[in-house]
């Protein structure tokens, strides 16, 4: 497709002059594996020394507190680094969210570190689509915003987090609150290396599931006993019978047991949801609480159920439908052909979806192999996904929303 010619391609062009490429590198070259506290502090820093050349408060906020259960069933409080949060002409008419994370999947013992060229044009490395060439992209698009006439029109809120890739417990409250008031958002996951974008997505909800029996002697007297591995098996049995089209229920650990010579006194099930479907979350929170209660009544012991769905289903609505045309529109005009099509994975664009804001969250580059040692970055991408925010937001700036 051959691009017309736009009153702003000179400054468009300008995302050629930034240093899309070497901020990436320089991020992704520092380990931020969700759980490397001193990594994550390492980033953070490095984030919010690049964004502060945009022109309002740029602030590390400490994460919300956080509880997990162990496999002996306490419950104990997870570390989680600080997030990036900046608010830009807040007093503005027209106000916008752009979201990203700087957390990865890759712990800080995990054998890939290291970046490397594939080919011409490829880069292999830990984060470097998802998403630490995202936010690369998100600030270049912010720098070409600010050089413009449309920046006056516009505010915007910044929120780089440090969970996302465990779901974003200590910074749903932060996305919530930031979220408020705004026309829309823009989320900078990775596109598929062809550039096709998330639509619709489902939802997820992870939970752990504790039982609390009673320890007998298996062949003094058993009977005495109350087996809470049984009733862990029971309950992940039926819970993925309740596995169907538009919901899938994955039972996937329990933590428990002890000697043969010992009834079990004490299990831990560990299951995922994924509805397709506000409807379908709902029937499964009915189903799960149902459930809960026959299996503490059927085996005589205490169930207690510790979770949420943390990621709401993201369904396209006609807001969320409009704001997909503009970037589509945005994208023929720099010669770029966008289309988006649903998929079963999550992000904080579910969240962000829930507060009834629009958001198309895969506004990244392009890239793959994401969550693996093959992940890859198509490096110009970097500047024709930071051309494709950058006009997105100044015909939302134009416009006065969407």
């Amino acid at each position: 497709m051959t691009a017309p010619a736009l009153p702003e391609t000179p400054l468009l062009d300008k995302a050629n002059d930034l240093p899309l490429l070497e901020r990436t590198q320089q991020w992704a070259a520092v380990n931020s594996g969700t759980t490397n506290l001193d990594g994550l502090k390492t980033v953070a820093g490095f984030l919010a020394d690049a964004f502060s050349v945009l022109p309002g408060k740029i602030a590390l906020v400490d994460p919300a507190p956080v509880d997990a259960v162990r496999p002996d069933g306490s419950l104990y409080e997870v570390q989680r680094g600080q997030h990036l949060y900046g608010a830009i002409r807040p007093d503005a008419p027209v106000r916008i969210l752009l979201t990203g994370h700087m957390d990865t999947v890759f712990a800080a013992d995990h054998p890939f570190q290291d970046m490397k060229w594939l080919e011409e044009g490829v880069l292999n490395g830990p984060g470097v689509a998802d998403m630490k060439g995202g936010l690369s992209v998100m600030l270049g698009a912010l720098q070409l915003l600010e050089q413009s006439e449309y920046a006056s029109r516009i505010g915007y809120d910044i929120m780089i987090n440090s969970d996302e890739e465990v779901g974003s417990a200590s910074s749903a409250a932060l996305i919530e609150q930031c979220a408020r008031g705004k026309v829309a958002a823009l989320t900078y996951e990775p596109a598929l290396p062809d550039g096709t974008l998330a639509g619709e997505r489902g939802g997820s909800g992870n939970f752990s599931i504790i039982f609390t029996g009673k320890s007998a002697h298996a062949g003094r007297n058993p009977d005495e006993g109350r087996n809470a591995l049984v009733a862990a098996a029971d309950m992940a049995l039926q819970l993925k019978a309740l596995h169907r089209e538009g919901l899938s229920v994955n039972p996937a650990k329990i933590d428990g047991g002890g000697p043969n010579n010992a009834v079990p006194d004490h299990a831990i099930l560990r299951v995922n949801f994924r509805p397709k479907s506000l409807e379908d979350q709902a029937e499964a929170q009915e189903a799960l609480d149902n459930l809960v209660a026959v299996i503490a009544s059927g085996h005589d012991l205490d169930v207690r159920c510790h979770g949420s769905f943390g990621r709401p289903p993201k369904p396209i609505d006609p807001q969320a439908l409009k704001l997909f045309q503009l970037v589509q529109s945005c994208g023929a005009d720099l010669g770029l052909d966008i289309d988006w099509r649903g998929t079963g994975g999550v992000c904080d664009g579910n969240n962000i979806a829930a507060c009834g804001v629009p958001v198309v969250d895969t506004m990244g580059v392009r890239g793959g192999a994401i969550h693996s040692s093959d992940e890859f970055l198509v490096t110009d991408s970097l500047a024709e996904r930071t051309r494709l925010s950058a006009l997105t937001i100044m015909r939302i700036a134009a416009k006065g929303g969407l």
